[in-house]
Order: C-alpha cells, then structure tokens, then sequence
C-alpha cells in the first residue's frame, strides 16, 4: 500500500490523473493485500478491464487475487520464481513472466524493503520520472534520512532491473494543475461534511468507514467542532441525535452492520424532526459479510429499512469527488428540511485514493429554520405549507416543548389521535416530497432510446461501456441517480423522455435498485436488470457487452 500510494502521487506530480483501490483478505489486520493502480491523462472513476503489470512480491499468496487481477498475453508479471513456479491461474493466461528477486535485492541495500524495489520496476515500467519519485520519498520519509538513503538505492536497484525488460507504458507529459487533489473518497466525505457545516460526529469504528472518521477527528478540532468514539453504533446515532437535537449539525459513520443496529435511533429522529447525517460506507454483506470488499447491497434498509411509515434522505455519490459535494448538500437537506439523511457511499469509494481536480466550491443558502425567543403561540410541530416548522433549540428564552418519539400533536404533546397522527404523517412526508432539490439529484448524460441507470461507484465503470458503446454507433444515455429518497417522478419522467428501454445496472445480488425503481417510478416495459453482487467491481467491458447484445435484439 505504502509503494502504491508513492506511485499514485509521483504520478500525480508528473501530471498524471490516477486511482489505487486497495484489496486484501478478510482478516482485517495483517494477510494478504494488493494495491491496484491506474494511471490516464484524464481524471478516472473506476479500474480498468485487465492489468499491464503485475508486480509479485509475494508469490506464495498472488493466487488469492487471480479474480481481481485480470491479465492476457500482453501482460507482464515481474516475480521471483525462486519462490515457487507461477501460479497456475495467471500461468494460463500467457502473461510473460520476468525473474526477478525483489526480496534479495531489497536485503542487498542495508535498511531497505522490497515494496521500494517494487516502486522502481513500476516507476520505470511507466515511464515515471526518477526524479518524481525521488522528490515523493523525500517527501514521506523526511524524519529519517538513512530511510530516505536506503529507499533511493531501491529504487534505483528496481529501476535499472525493470529497464532490461523491454516494457515502457509511458503516457504522454501530463498537465500540472495546483488544484489537483490526491484524496480518498472517505476522506472527501469528511471534507464535505465539515465543510457543510457538521460540528460534532460520534461514531464507533468499522470497516471500510474508520478512515473517514481518522480523518475527521483532527480537521474537527481546527473548526471549533469535535468527535466522539462512542462504545457502540447505537451510543453514536444517539450521541449525534443529541447534539442536533441541541442546534449543531451532527454526523455519524458506519457500514452495513452499524446502520442496521442504527435504524431505531433513524425511526425516532424522523418523528422528532431531528436533523442527522448518516453516512454509510457499503460493503459486502449480510450480517459481517465481507468487511474489506465493496457491494451496494444497503439500497433495501437504507430506503424500507424503518417500521412505520418514516420518510428519510437518501442520497448517493457516484466518485470520489463527488463524495465531497454529496455529503455537503446531504447535510443541507438534512438541516434545511429537519430530517435524517443517510449517504450511500461504499468501500471502493471509501478507500480508493485518487488524482482529482479540485471539487468546486459551493455553498448552500438556506440552514435550519429556528424559532425566535418568547415566540408567541409556539408549536414545535405546526403543520405549515411547506412541512418544516421552526425548531426551538434548548434554551431559547420563552419557549419550552416536548419531543420524544411518540406520535403528538403540533405543540409535541404525545397523542393518539387519528387527526394528529394523520397531519403529522402527511407533514414529515410532505416536507421531503415538496423540496427544491434542482438538477442535483441525478447526472443526465447522452441521448438515444436506451438508457442505463446506475448509483454510486458502479457510475465509473458504466460511463466508460456507454463510451464504448458510442463508439460502436450506439446511443445510450446515462443517469446515474444521486437522490434515491424522496421519489423524483417528474423529473424521472423527463429523463427518460424518448426512452423504450432501460437497464439498471448495480452490485448486489437482488437487483435491490430494480425493484426500488419498479415500486416507485413508471419504467418502460423494455426494462432489465445488470446486477452482480460483490467483492469484484463491475467492469466496462461487461456492461458494454450487455448493451451491444441488447442493442441487437
């Protein structure tokens, strides 16, 4: 991981876009791991259908990542073969395979590791410069120049036995931007939340959502806001429930496990009418599941996964970038519309780190609607045209109410009532259904009577099969939907103006986005699902089979 990341960012200092997603095994901490890597001179959003290069420096466990790393006869697989033969899965894909000792090498150079031999075989192979690579080392080894010392030797070593191989994927001389970022979508998650104006987040950790709150707990403290290790995923919900209910923006980070330990807490803020931001990074599931691998199989809990009828927000970045802008405008709509938002990220969104340009700066107007002090005739719960109603925060002078999360009437006195129950149900629906959210709830993109709509991080992968497809003479549009909750149909309507047949394209199992769309919206009856559970990623190459075969029926 070490060696990729300084491959990803001289990458990045030479001009190059590029995304390194992280894989291992389901122990969490220690095992197996690869680094996956992709470089292009424009900005990228998913991996590709095969390698060019496989670097092994552990041979005696490549064969656990024979399905993630796809190679063929133009591939090439740099190894020591002292270690054992090839491993028979990319032995038979006719990869040429090169000897090299990388272990041996590294112990040559007092102080050295073989992932800094590794470093030089990959800087060189593509065509990295030496001196972007020295500059990156220094960089991130500064505080002990004998490491420093020893890591350049390796490189060096690396570089000179990669340049016998006869394999020069260099790109073209990339453009050097200043506001090129170097960040993981968790990271960019954090990043728009803080910057969405989130004060407090307690969470407990889990996997793949414990970097995103690594992040957060330093950048919290440098904007007067602070974050809580809580002893659970329902302490957390809890805790930041309580500090939105106390008139700060608060946020909580989990995975599929922990949102589903949270939906309680969720049903009790959507009739407190209490702003939350819930964050959950997908993974592969049920129960643990696959914690280290990423599948969109939340979609059903995040939008029916509360008894009685409990609308929420429920949107979904489609990139890294994007993690940033989503998150944002989630905690927008949560605090302007006083209602829980749940942002559907996953873990090849969470912890793939990526080249990006710098996401715009945006702001959104219009925050929480507070009641004044000594406000006359006070309802907490007044059934207004809109459906939000002032929130008196604790201890605003004149002014006292109860909340809980039992059905009450418009001053929150707990109530039975059919008339009460009926308006407050009709309000919290209302409210959502009612809202401004403009173009931002979807990327509309392409023209033609076939449409593919997608969520998340399988966008990456089906933007590039659409391009394919365009490049075969066919027209497909793509949608990629942002906001999943509340239903859109008008503006779904109009997407889909000219469009007989449509596929859904998503990783999970039961086609949980299919159905969510078939319950909800008028789809053409030329409609099919994609779907394929995780942990490997979709790839272009699949989906644009699917098209073209589709195209001709």
């Amino acid at each position: 991981m070490t060696a990729g990341n300084m491959l990803l960012e001289a990458a990045a200092r030479v001009g190059w876009y590029g995304l390194m997603v992280r894989t291992s095994g389901p122990q969490i901490r220690g095992g197996e791991a690869a680094a996956l890597l992709r470089f292009a001179s424009h900005e990228l959003n998913g991996l590709d259908d095969r390698f060019d290069f496989l670097i092994a420096i552990d041979w005696h466990n490549l064969h656990r990542f024979a399905a993630e790393i796809a190679l063929d006869r133009d591939s090439l697989i740099v190894g020591d073969q002292a270690q054992g033969e090839v491993p028979e899965a990319y032995a038979k894909t006719g990869a040429r395979c090169v000897d090299m000792p990388i272990k041996s090498m590294a112990k040559s150079a007092a102080g050295s590791w073989p992932n800094m031999i590794a470093l030089g075989v990959a800087s060189q192979l593509l065509g990295i410069s030496a001196g972007a690579v020295k500059g990156v080392i220094e960089s991130s080894l500064r505080k002990s120049r004998d490491s420093v010392a020893a890591s350049l030797t390796a490189v060096d070593a690396g570089r000179s036995a990669a340049a016998q191989f006869g394999r020069d994927k260099a790109f073209a001389p990339g453009t050097r931007a200043n506001k090129r970022w170097l960040i993981t979508g968790n990271e960019a998650a954090g990043y728009g939340a803080v910057r969405g104006g989130v004060r407090f987040v307690a969470a407990y950790p889990i996997t793949p959502a414990t970097e995103m709150l690594e992040w957060l707990a330093p950048a919290l403290a440098k904007v007067g806001g602070v974050l809580v290790q809580a002893e659970d995923e329902l302490a957390s919900i809890n805790m930041a429930i309580g500090a939105a209910y106390g008139g700060v923006p608060a946020l909580t980070a989990t995975a599929g496990p922990g949102l589903s330990l949270m939906t309680e807490a969720l049903g009790f803020a959507v009739a407190a009418e209490v702003p939350i931001v819930v964050i959950d990074v997908m993974r592969g599931g049920p129960s643990t599941g696959i914690p280290a691998k990423s599948e969109q199989s939340d979609i059903c809990v995040a939008l029916n996964g509360l008894h009685g009828d409990a609308p929420r927000i429920v949107v979904a970045p489609n990139s890294i970038a994007d993690c940033v802008v989503t998150t944002q405008w989630a905690t927008h709509l949560a605090e302007s519309l006083q209602a829980p938002a749940i942002v559907l990220s996953d873990q090849f969104l969470g912890q793939a780190r990526a080249v990006i340009d710098r996401p715009a700066d945006i702001s959104f107007a219009a925050g929480r609607l507070t009641a004044s002090a000594h406000a006359p005739d006070y309802r907490r719960y007044a059934d207004t045209a809109s459906g939000v109603s002032p929130m008196a925060i604790p201890g605003t002078p004149g002014i006292a109410y109860t909340t809980d999360g039992l059905e009450h009437n418009e001053r929150g006195i707990p109530s039975s009532q059919v008339e009460d129950h009926h308006g407050q149900l009709d309000k919290r629906c209302r409210k959502l259904a009612g809202a401004n959210y403009g173009a931002r709830w979807a990327d509309l993109e392409g023209e033609g009577n076939i449409a593919v709509i997608t969520l998340g991080s399988s966008t990456g992968p089906v933007r590039e099969a659409i391009e394919r497809a365009h490049g075969d003479g066919v027209q497909v549009r793509l949608i990629s939907m942002r906001l999943l909750a509340p239903a859109r149909p008008d503006d779904f309507s109009r997407a889909l103006r000219g469009v007989t047949r449509v596929m859904v394209v998503e990783q999970n199992h039961g086609a949980q986005l299919y159905r969510y769309l078939r319950s909800v919206y008028d789809l053409p009856r030329g409609t099919r699902s994609f779907c394929r559970a995780g942990p490997l990623p979709i790839r272009p190459a699949e989906v644009h089979r699917e098209i073209i075969e589709w195209s001709q029926v």
